[in-house]
């Protein structure tokens, strides 16, 4: 079974280790890097990432994922944030899990 991995910020460490998944920290600088190692390991299905975390490099390291391996990377709204509904985004991930586009009605 394929793992997920949190990757956050230094001061949410506990936070998603305490619900049984795995966690690692990091800073914005050393995002793309560990983006690309945990591609690497066969074991990671799954990678969510904190947006506090995210740089125009990040973005563009996440962006080149997507489009090359075979797993998951979901960007973890900053906690405290106002989110508006991202449907281009959340309709993306499901044409990527499922293979094919969906129309979502209200």
């Amino acid at each position: 079974m394929k793992q997920i991995v949190v990757v956050t910020p230094t001061d949410a460490r506990l936070g998603f280790a305490l619900g049984g998944v795995v966690q690692a920290t990091t800073v914005p600088a050393e995002l793309p890097a560990m983006l690309r190692q945990l591609a690497d390991e066969p074991e990671t299905g799954v990678v969510i990432v904190d947006e506090r975390l995210l740089t125009e490099r990040a973005r563009e390291e996440i962006a080149a994922l997507e489009r090359h391996w075979p797993g998951l990377v979901v960007v973890l709204p900053s906690p405290g944030k106002a989110v508006a509904a991202e449907e281009d985004y959340v309709l993306r991930l499901i044409r990527r899990a499922i293979g094919y586009q969906v129309r979502l009605n209200p």
